[in-house]
């Protein structure tokens, strides 16, 4: 109901606070008050987070290799457990909505230990260990595919599948259509790994351009995130091949740059295959091999099964192969507009007002 009070949960990182951002804009629009807890990393990611309020929680992750560190991690966990009790008690909100990571674990531990009802959203094709840990505890499981690894019995009867809420420029993105390349015309290229994968790129795609003919190179329009310690070395690399290519470490307009492309070379991170579906666009997906859970592999899948992306394990991700892939493409484009109806028809662009709808429906039963 209008006026009540939501709290949202969400780690500092743009996978978690983008999706807690989209849902947060529905519920205002919806007259619910919003607040955000988080962690300290939220003031890099999260400045512009549509909230009457920020909460700074106490949180770590357990994943340190010694005993001494798995203790101070618990214990500083079970300090923001203390904080985002008080918080919870002061606030009194309708509803409390978790989007994984272990941030997420004080504020929605300590609702659901108050009597406050829950919801965890996952983003990934595997239910995350902090949602894990959560899932006995809350109301409604919110999902972005439709199955999700981990989510099986008592639990199963809790999903539902509401897709990854994204945000508003993705959706001003997705009204651009696919522009289908002609043959023999140029080729869009957009090239990004996030924050844990841009290197694995910045080491694959320029060998991959050199191995092309200088008459494939010359079609390639190229856009690509690559690290600030990388920058010189691949920009250098593109000179060298008189490859168009604009080298950044961070693109603002990202989605715009993705609704521009005709072929997006990137990691499999929810965020990112939710942008690549409602926005319509092929891919070749890279999942990041140390993801934990191989939660980015179980993201791929979905998008490989549609026809919609060419999924490649990092360990088979050489130059030789990129390249051999490039030049498939640039032979025969006719293939990319199969594979970005496929993308967008595997879309969902309304998620945050899905999830918005199960929010209100619990907080009109909390009352």
């Amino acid at each position: 109901m209008a006026g009540q009070l939501i709290l949202l949960a969400a780690g500092g990182t743009g996978g978690h606070l983008f999706p807690a951002e989209a849902l947060a804009h529905a519920l205002a629009a919806r007259g619910f008050t919003v607040h955000l807890a988080t962690d300290e990393r939220a003031t890099k990611y999260g400045k512009a987070f549509p909230a009457a309020e920020t909460h700074e929680i106490p949180s770590a992750t357990p994943s340190g290799r010694s005993p001494a560190q798995m203790l101070a991690a618990g214990a500083k966990l079970a300090q923001g457990v203390l904080a985002a009790w008080s918080l919870v008690g002061r606030l009194k909100p309708a509803c409390v909505v978790g989007f994984g990571g272990y941030p997420t674990v004080p504020p929605v531990l300590a609702a659901a230990l108050r009597g406050v009802p829950t919801i965890i959203h996952e983003q990934n094709g595997v239910l995350g260990r902090a949602n894990r840990l959560l899932a006995p505890r809350a109301r409604i499981i919110a999902t972005g595919f439709a199955d999700v690894r981990g989510v099986a019995g008592a639990l199963k009867g809790k999903q539902r599948q509401t897709g990854n809420p994204v945000r508003l420029p993705v959706l001003d993105a997705a009204r651009i259509p696919f522009a289908a390349p002609e043959p023999g015309g140029p080729l869009h290229v957009v090239v990004f790994g996030g924050s844990q994968g841009a290197r694995v790129m910045s080491d694959v795609v320029p060998p991959a351009l050199e191995r092309l003919t200088p008459a494939e190179r010359g079609r390639l329009h190229l856009v690509q995130q690559a690290r600030d310690e990388d920058l010189a070395r691949v920009r250098d690399h593109y000179a060298r091949l008189g490859v168009a290519a604009e080298v950044s470490p961070f693109f603002g307009d990202m989605p715009a740059r993705i609704a521009q492309a005709q072929l997006v070379v990137a990691r499999s991170g929810a965020s990112t295959v939710a942008e690549l579906t409602v926005i319509g666009r092929p891919s070749i997906l890279v999942p990041l091999a140390q993801s934990l859970d191989g939660d980015q592999a179980a993201n791929a899948v979905s998008l490989e099964a549609s026809g919609a992306a060419t999924v490649i394990r990092q360990a088979d991700f050489t130059p030789e192969r990129l390249a051999a892939e490039l030049s498939a493409r640039l032979a025969d484009p006719s293939g990319l507009t199969r594979a970005a109806e496929a993308a967008k028809s595997a879309g969902i662009p309304d998620a945050a007002d899905r999830l918005a709808d199960l929010v209100a429906e619990v907080a009109a039963s909390a009352r």
